[in-house]
Formats: structure tokens, C-alpha cells, sequence
């Protein structure tokens, strides 16, 4: 099976490739079936490398691509950093041209940045907590140009019918954002609520300065034939999102 990407609709500049891989092609069985990239899921080591050789070669990435040990935090690593061992980071961003931004996921949101003159790009991992915890906006601070100069697009992520969550986490978006009572609807199991990632995500940009916001559209839960979802399957594999300007 060949390789399956998706790729944004926005307007980025001519020289800003951007994609989310899916779980299509690549070598892993099981429940890693196909293109794992996650190294940390108990898939053969083997079988990652393999499948991280052939994104890089079938989408035409240059340069190293600098995976990160994602820990659901706030830390942008800085992609065109000398890369020496994983970086424990949630996000990244680079200002030259040739080295590619990426973030692993399966239900959490990944985020690709570029400015609209297309000399900077960064990617961000955004589960609940880093996005409350504010990795959106240390990403856009890591860009080093007005928020309202940046494009946004958000990749595959668990969706708004799925993503069922304790009053807690209702209570800590709102408490900091008034607004985001709008991104929560009642669950029908009692005492829970259903909450909408990608608005809560299209919030936090909107008050960071962030307007140019596209994507939002999928739902990795109830695809279970194109998305690894670790919320449906608990063990399984992860997709990845990058960015990066043609050198």
C-alpha cells in the first residue's frame, strides 16, 4: 500500500511543503499497521526506521528530521539547533531553509506554522494540557514575527464527538478563557463533557493574534482504517505532521 498524506489547504508561500502522514503504507503489523513513526510504542525498532526512511524519501524531506520526546508540555526546541540526542520538547521551529519541523501524534492536535513571507515554520504537539498549558503560544513567540504575519493549520486530532473529558478540564479552559465554555457540550454519560480541540485551539490563537487558522476537519477516533487513535485502540501506533521551507 502506498503512502497515504495529507496535505493543507492554505495559503502558505510556493516554498513551504507541509503534510500529516496517516497510518497507509509502511511495514509495521499489528496494531502498529502501517506506517508507525512512534519509536516509544513498543513497535520493532526496525520496522520505525524503516518506515521514517521511507516518509523521508517518498515525500522528498531534506535535511534530519529532529524527532522530539514529546512529554505534553510547553518547550519548543529550535530545529535548526545542532541535533545530537532527542530533544524532550512539544514543539519546534526552525528559521532556515532545508531543516523540517515535525510532531508525532494520535488524537492530540499538531499544529504547522509558517509566516506569509515563508522564511520561518514550526510544528506543535497539543494534547488538552499543552494546549492549557500554553505551547501554542510559545511556539508563536519561538517564530520571532507579528502573530497576525502567521498562517495556522491543524492536522488530524480527535474530534468534538469523540473527545470526552472530566468537569475538570472543562473548568481549567474556562477559568482562563471565558470563551471556551462554547468549545464544550454535555456528554451523555453524567458528569462528563465532549469537548471540541480544534476550537478550543482556534481560541487560544485567536487571542494570541493568530486569525489565519485552516484545517480542523478530521476526526482520528472514528477512522480507525486511516488513523492510529490511542484513545480507541490504547496500544497503537502514531502519525506525524511536518513543515519545512525548500532549501
Amino acid at each position: 500500500m502506498s503512502l497515504d498524506f495529507i496535505t493543507p489547504d492554505w495559503p502558505a508561500p510556493a516554498t513551504v511543503r507541509a503534510l500529516s502522514t496517516t497510518r497507509a503504507g509502511g511495514v509495521s503489523g499489528g496494531v502498529f499497521r502501517a506506517l508507525n513513526l512512534g519509536d516509544h510504542v513498543g513497535d520493532d525498532p526496525t520496522c520505525v526506521a524503516t518506515n521514517r526512511r521511507l516518509l523521508q524519501q517518498t515525500a522528498g524531506i531534506p535535511g534530519t528530521i529532529p524527532w522530539l520526546s514529546q512529554v505534553h508540555g510547553c518547550v519548543v526546541h529550535p530545529a535548526d539547533a545542532p541535533y545530537r540526542a532527542t530533544p524532550e520538547a512539544d514543539a519546534t521551529c526552525a528559521h532556515v531553509a532545508g531543516q523540517p519541523c515535525v510532531v508525532m501524534t494520535a488524537d492530540c492536535l499538531p499544529v504547522l506554522f509558517c509566516n506569509r513571507a515563508g522564511s520561518v515554520v514550526a510544528a506543535a504537539h497539543a494534547g488538552w494540557r499543552g494546549l492549557h498549558g500554553g505551547v501554542l503560544e510559545a511556539t508563536i513567540a519561538s517564530m520571532g514575527c507579528a502573530p497576525g504575519d502567521l498562517l495556522a493549520w491543524m492536522g488530524p486530532a480527535i474530534g468534538p464527538e469523540a473527545f470526552e473529558v472530566g468537569p475538570e478540564v472543562r473548568e481549567a479552559f474556562i477559568s482562563e478563557q471565558a470563551e471556551a465554555a462554547t468549545a464544550f457540550q454535555p456528554s451523555p454519560h453524567q458528569g462528563k463533557w465532549l469537548a471540541d480541540i480544534y476550537l478550543l485551539a482556534r481560541l487560544r490563537l485567536a487571542r494570541a493574534g493568530v486569525s489565519a487558522v485552516y484545517g480542523g476537519e478530521h476526526c482520528t477516533v472514528s477512522a480507525p482504517e486511516r488513523f492510529f487513535s490511542y484513545r480507541r485502540d490504547g496500544q497503537t501506533g502514531r502519525m506525524a505532521s511536518l513543515i519545512w521551507i525548500e532549501p
